[in-house]
This record gives structure tokens, sequence and C-alpha cells, in this order.
């Protein structure tokens, strides 16, 4: 039984083995520094990027019921009503200052990546930034999705009983929707060494599916009745701030650990190919007469 469960502790550990040796908190928590920065830059810039293709007012009568079903222990629906309307209020001029700091979480896990997996890489932090950019295009597509959810998912939660349930498990499956490409794309691109398809689409999948779970669990969470200004001499809004700020460090150490296992994966699929491509291969004429 113990032979049993070490050997099933290795295939375990062995899809995360390129972090081995690395210091896998350190990386989560200095992308988490980068994500602080960059995470209201980036929600401005895909709502009101959302607001010209769909309209403001849309993007209002999609948002509004969600709103007003979300707990409320932390400001979480104030918070989210303000910065809808900041995103939609936004200038050219203003949307375009907040293109510096939305790019910063790209270079944030340019450089995590790469430190994991090959330290030196010459422009690291530009080659992030570039490399997020199609992401923030594709930002009114992958919104409008997720918005067009919203109505739905939070009807069926306002009713509660079994139809709370099946709201969630709707609301789970959009959410994995929408952030399964956004995976993929960081995984392939913004991560350096291109991994195989197969590997980055059925990981990164898995880690979308993984990611959707924990935003909901962060729901749940702010519905507790927690006083998270009770650490903080009781400054509530310190508390919330450190609350999402550890909920954006596991988020990242849940990513961290989806590249390593898309790495692990794509070197095996590539030994296969490599392998394959030996034996196919006919043997040559010194092979012969030897």
């Amino acid at each position: 039984m113990r032979e049993r469960l070490t050997r099933w502790r290795r295939a375990l550990a062995l899809p995360f083995r390129p972090l081995q040796g690395r210091d896998v908190a350190l990386h989560a928590a200095a992308v988490t520094f980068y994500a602080g920065i960059a995470v209201v830059p980036v929600a401005l810039l895909a709502i009101w990027l959302t607001g010209l293709v769909a309209g403001a007012a849309r993007v209002r009568r999609l948002t509004g019921q969600t709103i007003d079903a979300l707990p409320d222990a932390i400001g979480v629906p104030h918070a989210l009503s303000a910065l809808i309307d900041a995103g939609l209020g936004l200038t050219p001029m203003l949307a375009l200052a907040s293109l510096l700091p939305a790019t910063l979480y790209g270079e944030g896990l340019r450089r995590a990546f790469v430190s994991l997996r090959d330290p030196g890489e010459p422009l690291v932090g530009w080659r992030g930034r570039l490399l997020w950019l199609p992401l923030l295009a594709a930002a009114p597509a992958l919104l409008l999705s997720a918005l067009l959810a919203m109505p739905v998912t939070s009807g069926l939660w306002v009713r509660g009983g079994w139809y709370a349930v099946g709201g969630v498990v709707l609301s789970f499956l959009a959410v994995w929707l929408v952030l399964t490409p956004v995976v993929i794309w960081v995984y392939r691109y913004v991560a350096p060494g291109r991994p195989e398809w197969l590997a980055t689409a059925l990981i990164g999948s898995f880690t979308a599916a993984n990611l959707s779970g924990f935003l909901h669990g962060f729901v749940l969470f702010c519905s507790l009745p927690l006083d998270l200004g009770v650490p903080f001499g009781g400054f509530t809004q310190i508390g919330g701030m450190v609350a999402v700020g550890l909920w954006l460090y596991l988020f990242h150490v849940l990513l961290l650990a989806g590249y390593a296992a898309t790495r692990s994966a794509s070197g095996y699929l590539r030994a296969r190919r490599s392998a394959s491509a030996d034996a196919d291969r006919p043997p040559s004429r010194y092979a012969a007469c030897s």
C-alpha cells in the first residue's frame, strides 16, 4: 500500500517537475504585484471597448441584475458598478493613458514564465507587453460572451434553491468558456517556448476550469459574514484589499502550476514524436553493412 501511494505521489508530481527548485510562491507574488497595477486598467479598457461595440446602455442592462445579486459584505457590488461606469465613461485619451499600465500584466506573466524556464531572455518585458495586446483587442468578444450569460445566471441565483445551483453551474461554464482561449493564448504565446498545441489546449482548458471554480469560490467567500477588518484594527477596506490581493496570489499559483504541467506534457509529446520518427526512419547504409 505504501509503495502504491508512493507511485501515485510521484505520478502526480511528475507534471510539475519544472517547478522543482523554483520559488513558486515568490513568482506568484511578483505576478500579483504586476496584476495589482494592471487589473483596473485592463478592466476599464475591456469595458470601454465592449461599450463601443455593443453600446453602453446594453452593457449596463446586462450587468445590472448581476450587480444586484452579488454579496455586498465587502462592497463588491458598489465597486463593480463604479468600475463599469468609469469604463463606459472613458475618453480616447484616457483609454490611451490606461494602455501602458494595462500591458504591465503581460510583462509580469512573461517575466515569471521566463524565470521558471530560461532566465536571461532579452527584452522580456516588452515581449510580454506586445504579446498581451491581442487579448486586449479580443476583450469585447470575450467580455460580451460573459455578459450575455449574466442575466440568466443571476436570475436563477436570485430565485434560490435548486435554481441557484443551476445558476452557479451555468455561470461556471460561461466563465470557463471565456477563460479557456485566454489561458491557451497565455501559455502558447505570452509564455516562451511555444508548447505543443495539444498539450496547451488540454491543460489550458483544464486550468481555465480550475480558475473559474476559484473565481466562484471568491464570490462565496464574499458572501460569508466575516469582519475582514479585525486583523487590521477595524479598517474593513484594508481587509478587503488584502483579501483581493490574496485571491490574486492564489489565482497566479494555479496559473503557474498549469504552465508547468503544459511544459511537461509538451516535452513528453515532442519526445514521443521524435522517437516515432527515429523508429520509422530507414537504416543507413553504414548501419546495414555493419
